[in-house]
């Protein structure tokens, strides 16, 4: 928002303009510069830590003319947080220049991400005319590395890696030119000065008939082998999408048994005979993030059902770096495009390590000079009701602050196990880091680490509390135990309900709907379909979903058939036994075991709503056992069909036994009306379609009963599209306000942004 702050006399000729956001690295001075020239004002423009600043000297009506345009016609890339103007004396300046940046203070300037290949720079690197004709390393200001090349702040490129790289004296022109759109563009490059590629197969050699690394590179996926390439957030590894034996070898090496694959496509027409693209999809896939997006697929011959097993949809990307559309152009085919690491563990940056740890899973490596200063895996994304709904953030969204009101203390937030990023509050903002990982491994928890190291050297924060999660047994609670600083514990499901009221910078009072696989509650028990009566500080649990047991704890998350024992025996008791369903058929062997657990009044129990999931898909025999997180719950909401009429019937009640008035929704007749189905025959998609609009119902129901009208739909449940898009239309229709995730995940993905945001406000009301 622009504030033009009242006048010093009644026509002042000079203005200083202080602009904030993510703006440095996006032409933004060279974009004021013209301005300021086409409106004939004097002055200057530089980089601060803060942002930039601009001193403008003219006519009144004219610098209120640039002030005004700054944000209406910023450059693409750029994000204008907010334009403030203070009217001062005139310094009598001759004409418009642009200054070196200012350094010294404490940074708070927002890092950009990596950017995709701008349509300019494209058409430069198909220009046999032009001196970056296919040079797999050209930029300008409007694309290209970001935050894989920072390593200290403000953006200028003695302060990034590409530093290593002299300047030609024809891109050191373009670099000092105002009025070029590389004017420093920090990774400015062409063949003569920039970074450069290299081949190596097994035997260190090309392949016959290969005279340049692309060529070499492309032959090798060709031949069906398995080629890992230095992009620009870390190695990659790509095959032949088309082709189910190449992908099978990459499964089997690199230890990823069914998990979705990414699927690179040569470009959108490509994208969409193998799959549904809208217009909100073609803007995203071509857009400056290009995330991986989720689309079902309407040719299942595009590419090998080994990419995706049993799925009928594709993460689906296109080319985003030069080195990309090239490799992909020379191929015409989809390839798979997946990190270069072993399941779980984080990517490979330099060509050292790659060839350690790769060096068993790829055939050849296409290596390039350009060093990485931190690994940025690819964004996932879907589209729900035209919406964007981010499911990991990565390269094109991190680290873009979320912009809150107030002014928050220095909280490092070290979020949850799963899917991890690390935040931290400061100021106005919520920082979030990219996409971290899985902290199952030691080399992610050194990848952690050094993610917290790394962001507070560059911003020069000191904070002044960790905050993480209830469970003790996280690798991050562990760590925040070490850190010598005050701990501050945030219940899971608060932090997920925090998480969307600071990526919407919302005050005040919302009821969270909070659905996922487990968190640890309050009461030590685990807790999955929570229904909070939130604010950015404190919660009530004010409903839940009926608590079932879970024999096996933590196995049913990879066990879908032990959460349909509980759901069962929490339904009809010991006469499931006799019921004619997959799950028990499977269980009958370990009866005697299975029946004592159910039974122990101290056996796990929990009111998930991701494992009542996974009974239902069970139930149906979709999946007995799932081979990677969510996947039966995946498979029920793949074969969901749309239902008019035939929900299932459900209770409302006050718990029973509990204090303070707590709400269960019984989903016991849920059941009996899935086990009625499946005995009559029902076809699974009628009865997947039913539970679905069932559960929504619920959500829908309660929110009622609560009278809150603010309701926020969050948790990793809330990535299933058919039960979002039912639970806000639910919702709407009693005339309530729909809120959802947009660019923080409604995963674990988002943890440390909530903590981040309930530990700040805690400590700003004097509590720890």
């Amino acid at each position: 928002m622009t504030a033009l702050l009242a006048p010093l006399a009644s026509r002042p000729v000079a203005a200083r303009i202080a602009v904030r956001g993510a703006v440095q690295g996006t032409g933004f001075r060279p974009f004021v510069f013209r301005l300021a020239e086409a409106l004939g004002l004097a002055g200057s423009v530089r980089n601060t830590p803060a942002g930039v600043l601009i001193e403008a000297e003219g006519p009144e009506e004219r610098v209120a003319e640039l002030a005004r345009r700054l944000e209406r016609e910023a450059p693409p890339a750029a994000v204008v947080r907010d334009v403030a103007v203070e009217w001062v004396p005139a310094a009598g300046a001759g004409r418009f220049a642009i200054l070196d940046s200012e350094t010294g203070a404490e940074p708070v300037v927002a890092m950009l991400p990596d950017l995709a290949t701008c349509p300019d720079c494209l058409r430069e690197l198909g220009d046999p005319d032009d001196r970056r004709y296919r040079y797999p390393f050209l930029n300008c200001t409007a694309c290209g590395p970001r935050l894989s090349i920072i390593e200290g702040l403000p953006y200028d490129r003695p302060l990034t890696v590409m530093r290593a790289f002299a300047l030609c004296p024809d891109c050191a022109a373009e670099y000092g030119d105002p009025r070029d759109r590389r004017f420093h563009a920090q990774p400015v490059a062409c063949p003569r000065c920039g970074p450069k590629l290299t081949f190596e197969g097994r035997d260190r050699d090309a392949p016959p008939g290969a005279t340049y690394p692309l060529e070499a590179a492309a032959a090798v996926v060709r031949s069906g082998r398995i080629l890992a390439v230095k992009g620009l957030g870390g190695y990659q590894l790509l095959v032949d999408a088309r082709d189910g034996a190449a992908v099978a070898r990459l499964r089997a090496r690199k230890g990823r048994e069914a998990k979705p694959f990414a699927v690179m496509f040569p470009g959108l027409d490509a994208v969409r005979r193998a799959a549904r693209v809208g217009e909100r999809e073609a803007e995203l896939l071509t857009s400056p993030s290009a995330p991986i997006l989720l689309l079902p697929l309407v040719d299942r011959g595009a590419i090998s059902p080994e990419c995706a097993p049993g799925l009928h949809a594709v993460g689906a990307m296109l080319p985003y770096s030069p080195l990309h559309h090239l490799l992909l152009e020379r191929l015409g085919f989809p390839v798979v495009c997946t990190s270069g690491n072993f399941s779980e563990e984080p990517m490979a940056i330099d060509a050292d390590d790659a060839r350690a740890r790769l060096g068993v899973i790829a055939d050849a490596f296409l290596h390039h000079d350009r060093p990485i200063a931190r690994p940025v895996d690819d964004s996932v994304a879907r589209v729900v009701d035209g919406e964007l709904l981010v499911m990991r953030r990565a390269r094109g969204f991190a680290p873009l602050p979320v912009a809150v009101t107030g002014d928050l203390p220095t909280v490092r937030a070290l979020g949850g196990h799963l899917k991890n990023a690390v935040a931290w509050s400061h100021g106005d903002a919520i920082v979030a880091s990219q996409h971290v990982g899985d902290l199952d491994h030691r080399l992610s928890l050194e990848a952690l680490n050094r993610t917290v190291r790394d962001y507070e050297r560059l911003y020069g924060w000191k904070p002044v509390a960790v905050a993480c999660d209830l469970h003790p047994d996280y690798a991050t609670t562990r760590l925040a135990e070490a850190s010598g600083l005050p701990v501050i514990r945030v219940q899971h499901h608060h932090a997920h309900v925090a998480s969307a009221l600071a990526e919407h910078d919302l005050a005040g009072e919302v009821l969270g709907v909070a659905w996922d696989g487990t968190g640890l509650g309050t009461d030590g028990t685990i807790w999955g379909g929570e229904f909070l009566r939130a604010g950015a500080a404190d919660f009530a649990r004010v409903a839940r979903l009926r608590p079932f047991p879970l024999p096996g704890g933590d196995a049913a998350a990879r066990q879908p058939w032990r959460s349909a024992l509980g759901v069962l025996h929490e339904t009809v008791g010991e006469a499931m036994w006799d019921l004619d369903v997959v799950p028990v058929a499977e269980a009958r062997g370990r009866r005697e075991v299975l029946a004592s657990l159910l039974r122990s009044p101290g056996g796990v129990r929990t009111s998930s709503a991701g494992r009542l999931f996974d009974a239902v898909a069970a139930l149906l025999g979709l999946r007995q056992e799932s081979r990677y997180e969510a996947q039966a719950a995946m498979l029920l909401e793949q074969i969901a069909a749309p239902v008019a009429a035939g929900a299932y019937p459900f209770v409302l009640r006050e718990a029973a036994g509990e204090g303070g008035g707590l709400v269960e929704i019984d989903w016991r007749p849920v059941v009996r009306g899935v086990l009625a189905d499946v005995a009559r025959g029902t076809a699974a998609p009628i009865v997947a379609g039913r539970f679905h609009a069932t559960m929504a119902r619920t959500i829908g129901a309660t929110a009622e009963w609560m009278g809150i009208p603010r309701v926020v739909l969050t948790g990793g449940c809330f990535q299933n599209a058919a039960l979002l898009s039912l639970a806000a239309r639910e919702l709407r229709a009693r005339r309530l306000t729909v809120i959802t995730h947009c660019r923080v995940p409604p995963n674990d993905g988002g943890l440390a942004v909530g903590q981040a945001m309930v530990a700040a406000h805690r400590l700003l009301e004097g509590r720890g």
